[in-house]
């Protein structure tokens, strides 16, 4: 079913404040459920700069307002946007402060889809924010799951202090954050650590040495329940901790793609064709290409996202994971239920998909020979203009469908044939101009004759990344060189044997 919600603009009637400053007192609450609600204000003055009211919790260019607020502002004329979360309507509006006087007003935010009603849970994967705040945060942004990440390169927060415990902290009935989760950021890229019983020893680490593969590999030696996130595919490291088969998901909703605008390089990763991937929207298909090439070569990492708030000007939650947990949601469920690919990410658009009646992760097999033909059902709920729901199959688009007639096939997308192994996803992108506002379901995969589809030309597509990675290794020490050089040859030799496999093009 689709659900458009529109843009509801909020026009406040203030009366006049003090000359030099007055006091309005905005109160927040659930249009359906007439409770307060935490929120997130992006308020800016009559020459469009953002105002940081005092004693809030702000950040770039929002403040979060836990229920109610009482802002302090000088005489003039406001606009604002309010929000709590994507799946409650965005609020905009603006009011005027002329002389002295108090007022209030209360907002009412409308929830036009409920996820975790539907067995879909949220949670952000790269959040930097104070300790203090998470709590607020959270429940400002109606997110679930969000480990915070307390420990990176040379900073470690619980240095001079004991390890919390436990380190999963569950508030609200249904909202868990994390305290130990870290993140390994340098030469290479980064990559993101949760479920640790404590920090990895990473603060002595240069640039290049010892590998970022040395702390996977110690990480993943810690158990089982340690999940570790590739935060952006487009790392120059990114084909060797494939190779090393420990990464269990991969940042494609990344924090390069911001709320207001994008990070439009690569950093230290690499850079992209700019004929190929122009802005605004360059970086967020080259990230999925590069995501394609991987499902390409046979390999199933599932997608995850996350915003670095507290680093990026993101706000906490802006790129989210829905897992779907069903109604027996908990933390450790999450990161389950993420690592086996039940997922949806998003910075905009809410996807909620069956296909034959299944969850994203899963694995349609059929003897060799056959057929598979694949339904697919999808729940749609919108906030900005989206043209078409996109079907890409083995790394193309295969169907352009206009809104207008999903809505009139009932939620169904065209059926998709299989008489070869493959996968397929969903994906709608925003129409919007300043950056990549996008949904994509985690993939679906098909085996036909139980084998993988291995492409050749995906499979080169890494190799030869990891000849160019290998070549801008240059360590003074020649025991150190050999020690890093060692895991690219092993990542040569694990793309070069896909290669030679290869049953694709």
């Amino acid at each position: 079913m689709n659900r458009l919600a529109s843009l509801v603009p909020v026009f406040l009637a203030v009366a006049p404040l003090l000359a030099s400053a007055g006091e309005f007192d905005i109160r927040v609450i659930d249009a359906k459920t007439q409770l307060p609600l935490a929120a997130r204000m992006h308020l800016k003055d009559s020459r469009g700069k953002p105002v940081k009211p005092p004693k809030t919790i702000y950040w770039h260019d929002h403040f979060i307002i836990p229920g109610t607020v009482g802002l302090s502002l000088r005489p003039g004329t406001y606009t604002f946007e309010l929000e709590c979360g994507p799946e409650y309507k965005l609020r905009t509006g603006h009011f005027a402060i002329e002389r002295s006087a108090t007022d209030n007003t209360t907002v009412e935010m409308v929830r036009f889809v409920d996820m975790k009603s539907e067995g879909w849970w949220s949670g952000d994967l790269h959040v930097h924010r104070p300790v203090e705040d998470i709590e607020l945060l959270m429940k400002a942004e109606d997110l679930h799951v969000a480990p915070l990440i307390t420990w990176w390169n040379k900073t470690n927060l619980w240095e001079s202090q004991p390890l919390p415990h436990p380190a999963t902290i569950k508030f609200d009935t249904d909202r868990y954050y994390n305290l130990l989760a870290g993140e390994d950021e340098r030469g290479g890229g980064a990559l993101l650590f949760f479920n640790l019983n404590e920090p990895l020893d990473i603060a002595g680490a240069s640039k290049e040495y010892p590998s970022s593969l040395e702390f996977l590999k110690a990480a993943k030696a810690a158990g089982d329940r340690v999940h570790v996130d590739a935060e952006k595919p487009f790392w120059w490291d990114f084909p060797a901790w494939v190779a090393s088969g420990q990464i269990d998901s991969v940042g494609i909703a990344h924090n390069h793609l911001q709320r207001n605008g994008l990070l439009k390089n690569e950093a230290w990763g690499r850079a992209r064709d700019m004929k190929l991937y122009p802005d605004p929207s360059g970086i967020g298909r080259y990230t999925l290409d590069i995501y394609y090439h991987l499902l390409n070569c046979g390999l199933r990492i599932p997608p995850s996202a996350g915003s670095a708030s507290g680093v990026l000007p993101n706000p906490v939650g802006y790129n989210r994971v829905y897992v779907h947990c069903g109604d027996e949601f908990d933390y450790d469920q999450w990161f389950a239920g993420l690592k086996a690919g039940r997922v949806v990410i998003t910075n905009g658009p809410m996807l909620r998909p069956l296909v034959n009646g299944k969850l994203p992760g899963h694995v349609f097999t059929a003897d060799a020979g056959e057929t598979v033909t694949l339904d697919i059902g999808l729940s749609l709920s919108l906030r900005e203009k989206v043209d078409y729901l996109e079907i890409v199959q083995n790394g193309k688009v295969v169907h352009e469908v206009r809104l207008d007639q999903f809505a009139q096939d009932g939620g169904k997308l065209p059926p998709l044939k299989f008489d070869q192994s493959g996968w397929m996803l969903v994906r709608a992108v925003t129409n919007h101009p300043e950056t990549f506002r996008f949904a994509m379901t985690g993939p679906y995969y098909v085996e036909i004759g139980y084998e993988k589809r291995i492409s050749k030309a995906s499979a080169q597509f890494f190799l030869d990344w990891v000849y160019d990675r290998a070549r801008q290794i240059q360590l003074e020490d020649g025991a150190e060189q050999a020690a890093v050089m060692a895991y690219h040859r092993a990542a040569r030799d694990y793309w070069q044997k896909l290669v030679d496999s290869a049953n694709a093009e």
